[in-house]
């Protein structure tokens, strides 16, 4: 799990600034979490995103932004509340979810709309 700023996000995932079309950067599906340090939720996302990203090692990217931190990139995306997780499949537009999701909810997205197995 890596830890993005504005810099490394339009790096790594999409350049806000240069592209209105989705274009993403990666060459693995991703999951980027939207959080904040004081966000109860969002501390109960962070162990189950943990732990996926050592189960899909190799076959899956997962970011965390901190919107307080990094408000530009949370604006792009229109972020309004937290925990608000984009899932990112290669080929694809991206996919918006909010809320504390549950391990087995996050699995099924990424076997479904990302196609990792």
């Amino acid at each position: 799990m890596e830890q993005l700023t504005k810099d490394t996000f339009k790096e790594k995932v999409f350049d806000f600034e240069e592209n209105s079309e989705w274009n993403y950067k990666g060459d693995l599906p991703a999951i980027v979490d939207f959080y904040a340090d004081w966000c109860g939720p969002c501390k109960m996302v962070a162990p189950i995103l943990q732990e996926l990203s050592n189960e899909y090692a190799g076959k899956l990217n997962i970011y965390k932004i901190n919107t307080d931190s990094e408000r530009e990139v949370a604006g792009a995306f229109g972020i309004q509340s937290i925990p608000s997780i984009l899932f990112i499949p290669v080929g694809d537009k991206p996919q918006m979810a909010a809320g504390a999701l549950p391990k087995s909810v996050f699995q099924e997205i990424i076997r479904d709309v990302l196609k990792v197995n």
